[in-house]
């Protein structure tokens, strides 16, 4: 009954969703039919900036019945139309953002390949506008709409908890904290009988295991909780087949560890239910972003660099004896080795005399600079400086085996060396630049620059990527800690 409900909702919706976007559409649409008497002040009449439009009504009707269900299931897929009960208005707008962004990518790219002519690029930037200010501003009236209902008693959920100790007490207590959840304790079931507990954080305890079945016959309880520690959910087996049988909603705590930093994530394989602990937890969604963004950005540099990779390979081998490219191996994404490409900016014999470092003694000392600078040439020394030996990187975030944002992939001989804590860094693809590269390289101690990577790990987000890329470019010509 409860998903049928669900999906009715959802339904419900697509359906004004559909009509939001149906109503930014012809906004649009009339916007740029009429747009010059809107545009009174035409500072170059004679170049006709921005032409009258020659297309039909038909003709730009066909991108709402393209973009319009494209749009829709890329709010369903961003998960938009699942439970708004527990989830702030932030995670909402994020969903919507990641499906009109998604969603005005792939009609462009498709407009685009398949050059069709006829599309206006202001009406369909228009369209892309409004249509995600005309969602979010409806999901927001809504979420608000929706807590207030709840917050005066109305649309909730009755909860039966099973469990009186120290994590019950805290359950029950963030419910507490968020009447707009619209969640009402029923009470609590005390799981172990004998101790005698006859409140948790005012929930009175109604009864023991045995009481569960009673409770369920008589009572309206729309999900059942359990919140024990995890000795005692082997004794859980009997109340979870009670509930089976009843058609009642269980749900499981599974704060179980004290984890530090890993976060908990549930999945499924072949029907058995998984849990799983990451200490990095971006969705699938920003993933697939991020690698899409590292595509095309790259894919358009090495297009674009074309000329100047091939100036700076001619200069290294018109310069110095021996190839323009150097191939090392480093340790990449879940300790997996990969060969990175670079620009050789040292004489052949270096490789090899500076494979073994101490990296907690020498490679912050004059001494190790000083020996390694005997070996840059000429050239490398101007490459080192610019970070123009990087270059070469772009292939290997083209090809996957590193990202434009990510910590700095390291040689398997210093990965030997680092403390234990030190190798949490490989859970996230390396990148070119990192918050260590924008913020001063070689100047920066060791300790100082693992830690770095492990607070960009835990902070990461797609806008943490995009501001270490804009910092990266003045880090670059200015040259800070490099050599």
């Amino acid at each position: 009954m409860l998903k049928e409900k669900d999906a009715v909702i959802r339904k419900m919706m697509m359906a004004v969703d559909t009509l939001i976007i149906s109503a930014a559409f012809f906004v649009s649409y009339v916007i740029r039919t009429h747009i010059h008497s809107f545009y009174k002040f035409d500072l170059f009449p004679s170049k006709n900036m921005i032409s009258d439009a020659p297309w039909k009504f038909s003709e730009q009707f066909m991108i709402l019945i393209m973009v319009a269900p494209l749009w829709c299931f890329l709010l369903h897929q961003s998960g938009t139309y699942r439970s708004w009960r527990l989830r702030t208005t932030w995670q909402i707008i994020w969903a919507v953002f990641k499906a009109s962004t998604l969603a005005v990518l792939f009609a462009g790219s498709f407009f685009f390949i398949f050059k069709i002519t006829f599309v206006s690029r202001i009406f369909f930037i228009t369209f892309g506008v409004f249509g995600f200010l005309g969602l979010v501003s409806e999901k927001i009236v809504m979420l608000f709409i929706m807590h207030a209902i709840r917050r005066r008693g109305y649309n909730y959920r009755q909860i039966l908890i099973i469990g009186t100790g120290r994590r019950a007490e805290n359950f029950i207590r963030k419910i507490k904290s968020h009447p707009e959840w619209g969640l009402r304790i029923f009470g609590a079931i005390e799981d172990e009988a004998g101790r005698g507990v006859e409140r948790v954080d005012g929930v009175p305890v109604i009864g023991d295991l045995a009481v569960i079945p009673d409770i369920l016959h008589r009572a309206a309880v729309d999900e059942v909780v359990i919140v024990v520690p995890r000795l005692r959910l082997d004794y859980m087996g009997k109340a979870i087949r009670d509930c089976e049988i009843e058609g009642v909603k269980v749900t499981i705590a599974v704060d179980l560890f004290d984890m530090k930093i890993a976060k908990a994530r549930q999945s499924e394989l072949d029907g058995i239910p998984l849990l799983s602990f990451k200490t990095t937890v971006p969705s699938e969604w920003q993933l697939l972003t991020k690698r899409a963004m590292d595509l095309t950005i790259s894919g358009f540099l090495i297009i674009g660099l074309s000329p100047l990779l091939l100036i700076i390979a001619l200069l290294i081998k018109m310069t110095s004896p021996g190839p323009a490219f150097l191939k090392q191996e480093r340790v990449g994404l879940n300790k997996r080795r990969f060969i990175i490409y670079k620009y050789r900016t040292m004489l052949q014999a270096a490789q090899k005399d500076l494979s073994r470092v101490d990296i907690y003694k020498e490679i912050y000392g004059s001494q190790w600079k000083n020996k390694k600078m005997n070996y840059v040439t000429p050239v490398g020394k101007i490459l080192r400086k610019l970070s123009l030996d990087e270059l070469p990187q772009l292939f290997n975030v083209f090809l996957g085996h590193m990202s434009l944002v990510g910590p700095r992939p390291t040689v398997p001989e210093e990965v030997e060396q680092y403390q234990t804590w030190f190798r949490r860094r490989f859970s996230m693809r390396p990148g070119i630049t990192c918050l260590w590269q924008v913020s001063g390289r070689r100047d920066i101690q060791l300790n100082r620059w693992m830690q770095m990577d492990l607070d960009y790990l835990d902070h990461w987000s797609l806008w943490l990527d995009i501001r270490i890329l804009l910092k990266t470019i003045p880090a670059v010509f200015l040259g800070h800690g490099a050599y």
